[in-house]
């Protein structure tokens, strides 16, 4: 197989032509090696790959019936544990930890047939909206390179985005698999919360907020995808009820559903949004509205800055616990050198929440969910942009030395009162790239980013469809509706 007809395929095609054996598993794996080595140098997407593996895996792959056959994929280099290779986290203290066993997540991918070539790059514990860290550097979006591909899920979505595998696995917590697939041209689907499988050891990620998925080029792939991997894990912290029948077989289902959609292009934080972003979503708007749905400009539902600083809280904590278990796995304590400075800052403001705070912040969850359950008696779907503009530029939201010493001195000297308000700060430089997603993860709700729009610079720009909990079928059958439309050519 040539390396071209190797991308032209997605990976449904791809495990087509290993069950009819025009193919072979070893050769799609080979072929993703020669990707791997043609273009990674460039991406900086793929921190380390496992041929060794991945060829064994290749030659004892014996049920070709399973949905991706022999198709190669890449994990994510956070919560995506191998068995005997390292998990870093994008961090450097983390930089020789290795998982003793897979997680659940990964189990169900080689069950799928997906043979693993390697862990992609993320930036420290998934905590930036960009993929650069000390560790490993910076990851390049493919469509211009001196772009981030976002975060973060940037190095899957780069891998994706260049023709290296035709599926990565992503995860998302706050957007981190939406906004690199609005950035690079991708699909990206946050899953209801407790769709997927998680652990082992962990019964919930980020309080519910964060769950692993991946990034297709195509919607069959994305459907398959889901079809595959969605389960009621009855040990986890969360379920989601079955849902009926494939998603992928949505695709030959006609669609006589039409919809009651409330749209927005406001950030929900007072934040800017670039025309090209308001643009992509009144596209879609017109698209849908001729298709015969009733659409409506809806304002959102909640106070979004006060959502905001209530996600950050739950990061605060999230990684004061998180800084406490390296240290335990290293032997050492860890200093603002050795971190990212918002992993540094996280966690020092989360060791001064107190447990009354951070219960309290985490009921605005549970009301914010209820505020969009009574927005969805009303609307099936909201529909925003994904990100509010195209992806900033690699370094762009990084802060220098001096910057951070800075910030390292007034956390230490700030009043306990004044730290949440510090944090909110410090991170509205890249929410205002990104401040539709988040909102989803606090709720549980499933949210699609769709590659309908491309700018006059040539980058793209997803837009985000939501639906109530439990009901991916909506999106896919949409998101299928869509693309075989002249909206979707056009992109």
């Amino acid at each position: 197989m040539k390396c071209s007809t190797y991308i032209e395929h997605d990976a449904t095609g791809l495990a087509n032509l290993v069950r009819t054996k025009q193919v072979s598993a070893e050769e799609l794996v080979q072929i993703a090696f020669l990707q791997v080595a043609k273009l990674n140098p460039k991406l900086n997407a793929v921190v380390r790959t496992y041929e060794g593996f991945a060829m064994s895996e290749a030659k004892a792959l014996s049920n070709l019936g399973v949905p991706f056959a022999g198709v190669p994929i890449l994990i994510k280099d956070i919560s995506q544990k191998l068995e005997g290779q390292k998990i870093t986290c994008g961090s450097v203290l983390m930089a020789n930890q290795f998982a003793t066993q897979n997680a659940y997540f990964v189990d169900k991918l080689r069950a799928a047939g997906f043979i693993i070539i390697g862990h992609t790059n993320t930036p420290e514990f998934g905590l930036r909206n960009i993929t650069e860290n000390k560790l490993y550097g910076a990851t390049r979006n493919p469509c211009q390179l001196d772009h981030s591909p976002g975060g973060s899920s940037g190095g899957a979505a780069a891998s994706v985005a260049a023709g290296i595998v035709p599926i990565a696995g992503a995860s998302d917590g706050g957007g981190s698999i939406r906004i690199p697939a609005s950035f690079t041209g991708l699909i990206g689907l946050k899953p209801t919360r407790g769709r997927m499988p998680v652990g082992p050891g962990i019964g919930r990620q980020w309080h519910g907020a964060a769950i692993d998925f991946g990034l297709t080029r195509t919607v069959r792939d994305n459907a398959l995808l889901f079809d595959a991997l969605a389960v009621m894990q009855p040990a986890a912290a969360f379920q989601a009820p079955p849902l009926a029948g494939s998603m992928a077989h949505l695709a030959h289902r006609p669609n006589k559903q039409r919809y009651t959609i409330g749209y927005t292009t406001t950030s929900p934080v007072g934040t800017p949004v670039d025309k090209e972003a308001v643009t992509a979503v009144h596209r879609i708007v017109r698209y849908l509205e001729q298709q015969g749905h009733t659409i409506e400009a809806v304002p959102f539902p909640f106070d979004g800055v006060a959502l905001m600083k209530d996600y950050y809280l739950m990061n605060c904590g999230e990684m004061a616990s998180d800084l406490l278990y390296v240290e335990e796995a290293i032997g050492r304590k860890a200093n603002p050198e050795s971190l990212d400075i918002v992993t540094w800052v996280l966690s020092q403001v989360g060791f001064n929440i107190s447990a009354v705070e951070f219960t309290r912040s985490l009921a605005t969850w549970d009301n914010i969910a209820a505020q969009m359950h009574s927005f969805h008696l009303q609307y099936d779907l909201l529909i925003t942009p994904t990100t509010a503009d195209i992806a900033p530029k690699v370094g762009e939201l990084m802060q220098t030395a001096d910057e951070e010493r800075e910030i390292i001195q007034r956390v230490r000297t700030l009043p306990i009162a004044d730290q949440r308000q510090f944090v909110y700060d410090m991170f509205l430089p890249s929410l205002t790239y990104t401040p539709f997603t988040q909102f989803a993860n606090l709720t549980g709700q499933p949210a699609i980013s769709l590659p309908t729009h491309q700018t006059k610079q040539g980058m793209p720009l997803g837009v985000q469809v939501i639906a109530p909990k439990g009901r991916e079928d909506m999106l896919y059958q949409l998101a299928f509706d869509i693309e075989r439309s002249p909206l979707w050519a056009s992109s």
